[in-house]
């Protein structure tokens, strides 16, 4: 049986779905670096076939997408792993966008272009609020 120490070094499992290549790349080398597991999906249909495949501590999913609206990839994640932390990240402007995400269980946004360590920060308070520190 793992000791409780054991556990809370294991890397957190982070789901990033976004269609900026470039941001997901960047986003991705520096959350692993931190000691996170990260997945990245490039589309909403990314993200929803990795979560069938994998499961997550938490989901980074942006609100503006070419395939499917962030929205909707967030009421298909909640009803697939309704225990999983979902945050959002959305552009300026479109903050109301990421309030209702929070009305369909979102743990909270972020507005890009956000700071890793805000981003990292999130992530953590996800996991603590899961009860996994």
């Amino acid at each position: 049986m793992a000791s409780k120490n054991s556990l809370q070094s294991r890397p957190r499992a982070v789901l990033l779905v976004d269609d900026e290549v470039g941001y997901v790349e960047i986003v991705s080398k520096r959350l692993t670096k931190r000691n996170f597991a990260v997945t990245a999906a490039l589309s909403g249909g990314e993200g929803i076939q990795a979560l069938r495949k994998d499961d997550f501590d938490v989901a980074v999913l942006d609100l503006k997408m070419g395939d499917m609206d962030g929205i909707e990839v967030l009421k298909i994640f909640k009803k697939m792993c309704p225990e999983m932390a979902v945050i959002m990240l959305t552009g300026h402007g479109s903050e109301q966008a990421a309030r209702d995400g929070m009305a369909y269980g979102a743990f909270d946004y972020l507005t890009k272009p956000c700071e890793l360590e805000e981003l990292v920060a999130k992530i953590r308070q996800a996991c603590e609020r899961r009860g996994e520190g």
